[in-house]
């Protein structure tokens, strides 16, 4: 798990921001596990760890759901224009095209007013496709949230490890190397990992993000020419397979 890789490069990183007597207390714990390194950056891991395995999650279900092949199938549109040609859509057709796919939702709704004129087959279509679009975005926006507060909760780290070295500071001295280097690691591990999240999550965010925006202009293409196929003159390229 990248989140767990990350808590392993933090201990190298540390012992290369720690330098002089801050690192001493650290020098016989080299051989620290990731666990260990976990519980030492303080209670915002906990929340950073959650927030690395909700990125995980949603990226891994959008990467399976947002699938081209199956929200847009390439044969679709030559296959209701073959129906309507031979005259063979009707009821039993057109519930078998709602639930075929993403794109079969808006065409069955836009052939399902068809009859109303263009304008009302376009709004149907563009009611549809709110729909399916606010479905393709389900959880795209909790990334974007995650990418935005993980870097935040490292900030809070970060501000809570300087707060206890300097309470170290004013109770025990500058002297107390225990307490420069516990703050110092916990301001260190909470903003280091703060980023670890925050970076994938971004990266998936924006990718997600594209994806759905390239499937949506090629859902908006092929509804376009279902509905200028059956109310415009011009001639309309329909593939017939």
């Amino acid at each position: 798990m990248a989140f767990l890789y990350a808590c392993g490069m933090l201990r190298r990183i540390s012992r290369l921001a720690c330098l002089g007597l801050v690192c001493e207390p650290l020098k016989n714990k080299r051989k620290s596990s990731v666990i260990e390194i976990f519980l030492a950056g303080g209670v915002l891991m906990w929340p950073l760890l959650a927030c690395s395995l909700i990125v995980l999650a949603i990226s891994a279900e959008r990467y399976w759901t947002l699938n081209p092949a199956k929200i847009v199938p390439k044969t679709l549109l030559a296959q209701v224009w073959t129906w309507i040609k031979n005259n063979q859509l009707d009821a039993t057709k057109l519930r078998e095209l709602k639930q075929s796919s993403p794109l079969g939702y808006i065409l069955s709704a836009g052939l399902s007013n068809s009859k109303h004129g263009r304008d009302i087959m376009k709004d149907s279509v563009q009611e549809a496709a709110n729909k399916v679009i606010h479905d393709l975005e389900r959880y795209i926006s909790t990334l974007g949230t995650i990418a935005n507060i993980a870097p935040l909760l490292g900030l809070l780290g970060t501000v809570l490890g300087m707060i206890e070295i300097f309470n170290g500071i004013m109770l025990e001295g500058a002297g107390n190397t225990n307490v420069l280097a516990g703050g110092i690691s916990i301001a260190l591990y909470t903003t280091v990992a703060g980023l670890v999240v925050a970076i994938p999550a971004t990266i998936a965010h924006k990718y997600f993000q594209r994806r759905i925006d390239s499937i949506v202009v090629t859902m908006e293409e092929e509804a376009i020419k279902l509905i200028d196929a059956l109310h415009s003159e011009r001639r309309v390229d329909v593939k017939v397979v």
